[in-house]
Protein backbone atom coordinates (compact mmCIF):
# COMPACT_ATOMS: atom_id res chain seq x y z
CA UNK A 1 0.00 0.00 0.00
CA UNK A 2 1.13 3.51 -1.04
CA UNK A 3 1.45 5.64 2.47
CA UNK A 4 3.36 8.53 0.96
CA UNK A 5 1.31 11.70 2.10
CA UNK A 6 0.82 14.02 -1.30
CA UNK A 7 3.09 17.25 -0.99
CA UNK A 8 1.88 20.53 0.52
CA UNK A 9 0.12 18.46 3.38
CA UNK A 10 1.20 18.54 6.80
CA UNK A 11 -0.20 16.86 10.33
CA UNK A 12 -3.59 18.11 11.45
CA UNK A 13 -2.93 19.44 14.52
CA UNK A 14 -6.62 20.22 15.12
CA UNK A 15 -9.84 17.93 16.39
CA UNK A 16 -11.06 16.05 19.14
CA UNK A 17 -10.05 12.60 20.58
CA UNK A 18 -12.93 10.74 18.79
CA UNK A 19 -12.51 12.05 15.11
CA UNK A 20 -8.20 11.80 15.82
CA UNK A 21 -9.03 7.86 16.28
CA UNK A 22 -9.56 8.14 11.92
CA UNK A 23 -5.81 9.27 11.62
CA UNK A 24 -3.02 10.18 10.90
CA UNK A 25 -4.95 12.44 9.34
CA UNK A 26 -3.55 16.13 7.60
CA UNK A 27 -4.13 19.20 6.06
CA UNK A 28 -3.48 22.19 3.71
CA UNK A 29 -5.20 25.34 2.64
CA UNK A 30 -6.70 25.47 -0.71
CA UNK A 31 -7.05 28.49 -2.89
CA UNK A 32 -9.88 29.78 -0.70
CA UNK A 33 -8.42 29.41 2.57
CA UNK A 34 -10.31 26.45 2.99
CA UNK A 35 -9.06 23.67 5.45
CA UNK A 36 -8.39 20.57 3.06
CA UNK A 37 -8.47 17.14 5.23
CA UNK A 38 -6.05 14.54 3.95
CA UNK A 39 -6.35 10.94 4.98
CA UNK A 40 -4.82 7.47 3.55
CA UNK A 41 -7.34 4.76 3.79
CA UNK A 42 -6.83 1.53 5.61
CA UNK A 43 -7.63 -1.77 6.30
CA UNK A 44 -8.83 -0.24 9.41
CA UNK A 45 -11.26 2.51 7.95
CA UNK A 46 -13.50 -0.40 5.14
CA UNK A 47 -16.13 -2.35 6.21
CA UNK A 48 -16.99 -6.49 5.73
CA UNK A 49 -16.57 -6.39 1.83
CA UNK A 50 -12.99 -4.14 2.10
CA UNK A 51 -14.88 -0.58 1.34
CA UNK A 52 -14.80 2.32 2.92
CA UNK A 53 -17.17 2.07 5.88
CA UNK A 54 -19.87 4.39 5.61
CA UNK A 55 -19.94 5.53 9.25
CA UNK A 56 -16.12 6.75 8.67
CA UNK A 57 -16.82 8.83 5.73
CA UNK A 58 -20.16 10.48 7.83
CA UNK A 59 -17.81 11.26 10.56
CA UNK A 60 -14.85 12.71 8.40
CA UNK A 61 -17.16 14.85 6.47
CA UNK A 62 -18.87 16.32 9.88
CA UNK A 63 -15.20 16.80 11.20
CA UNK A 64 -13.97 18.21 8.22
CA UNK A 65 -17.13 20.39 8.60
CA UNK A 66 -16.75 21.26 11.39
CA UNK A 67 -12.90 22.70 11.47
CA UNK A 68 -13.54 24.71 8.82
CA UNK A 69 -16.38 26.67 10.37
CA UNK A 70 -13.97 26.73 13.40
CA UNK A 71 -11.36 28.30 11.71
CA UNK A 72 -13.51 30.82 9.33
CA UNK A 73 -15.36 32.26 13.01
CA UNK A 74 -11.87 33.02 13.61
CA UNK A 75 -12.38 32.92 17.68
CA UNK A 76 -12.70 30.22 19.71
CA UNK A 77 -15.90 28.63 19.10
CA UNK A 78 -16.54 25.03 18.69
CA UNK A 79 -19.65 23.85 16.71
CA UNK A 80 -22.33 21.24 16.80
CA UNK A 81 -24.40 19.05 14.11
CA UNK A 82 -27.75 20.19 13.97
CA UNK A 83 -28.41 18.42 10.78
CA UNK A 84 -25.78 16.31 8.85
CA UNK A 85 -27.42 14.94 4.89
CA UNK A 86 -25.81 12.65 3.29
CA UNK A 87 -25.00 11.25 -0.35
CA UNK A 88 -23.03 8.06 -0.56
CA UNK A 89 -21.83 8.34 -4.03
CA UNK A 90 -18.85 5.57 -4.72
CA UNK A 91 -16.51 3.50 -2.42
CA UNK A 92 -13.15 3.94 -1.45
CA UNK A 93 -10.14 1.23 -0.79
CA UNK A 94 -7.06 0.79 1.25
CA UNK A 95 -4.39 2.86 -0.14
CA UNK A 96 -6.85 5.58 -1.62
CA UNK A 97 -5.83 9.12 -0.69
CA UNK A 98 -9.10 10.32 0.01
CA UNK A 99 -9.56 14.22 0.82
CA UNK A 100 -12.54 16.51 2.36
CA UNK A 101 -13.25 19.71 0.38
CA UNK A 102 -15.90 22.13 2.39
CA UNK A 103 -17.52 24.60 1.55
CA UNK A 104 -19.25 27.42 4.06
CA UNK A 105 -22.65 28.77 2.44
CA UNK A 106 -23.67 30.72 5.54
CA UNK A 107 -22.06 31.46 8.77
CA UNK A 108 -24.74 33.48 11.37
CA UNK A 109 -24.49 34.31 15.29
CA UNK A 110 -25.52 30.67 15.95
CA UNK A 111 -26.39 28.87 12.87
CA UNK A 112 -24.26 27.83 9.87
CA UNK A 113 -24.44 25.43 6.80
CA UNK A 114 -21.55 24.05 4.84
CA UNK A 115 -21.20 21.63 2.48
CA UNK A 116 -18.29 18.78 1.93
CA UNK A 117 -17.44 16.62 -0.53
CA UNK A 118 -14.91 13.85 -0.22
CA UNK A 119 -12.95 12.87 -2.97
CA UNK A 120 -10.14 10.21 -4.45
CA UNK A 121 -8.83 11.81 -7.15
CA UNK A 122 -11.57 13.22 -9.38
CA UNK A 123 -14.03 10.25 -8.00
CA UNK A 124 -16.47 11.84 -5.33
CA UNK A 125 -17.39 9.45 -2.75
CA UNK A 126 -19.78 11.26 -0.56
CA UNK A 127 -21.59 14.52 -0.84
CA UNK A 128 -22.54 15.43 2.79
CA UNK A 129 -24.40 18.97 3.56
CA UNK A 130 -25.36 20.32 7.22
CA UNK A 131 -26.43 23.16 9.91
CA UNK A 132 -24.13 23.76 12.70
CA UNK A 133 -24.60 25.52 15.84
CA UNK A 134 -21.28 27.30 17.60
CA UNK A 135 -21.35 27.23 21.36
CA UNK A 136 -19.16 28.98 23.82
CA UNK A 137 -16.40 27.28 25.44
CA UNK A 138 -17.39 26.33 28.99
CA UNK A 139 -18.09 28.78 31.62
CA UNK A 140 -18.40 31.75 29.10
CA UNK A 141 -21.80 33.29 28.92
CA UNK A 142 -23.91 32.66 26.13
CA UNK A 143 -24.66 36.19 24.31
CA UNK A 144 -28.03 37.58 23.72
CA UNK A 145 -28.81 37.85 20.55
CA UNK A 146 -32.12 39.15 20.97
Amino acid sequence: MNDAVPEGFAPLKRGGPYFSQLGPLYSRRDEFDMVVLGLRVTEAHTNMIGITHGGMLVTYADGALGINLSVARGVPRSFVTVHLSNDFIDSGRPGDWLEAHVRIRKMGKRLSFADCELKVGDKTLLRSNGVFASINPPGEPVPNDG
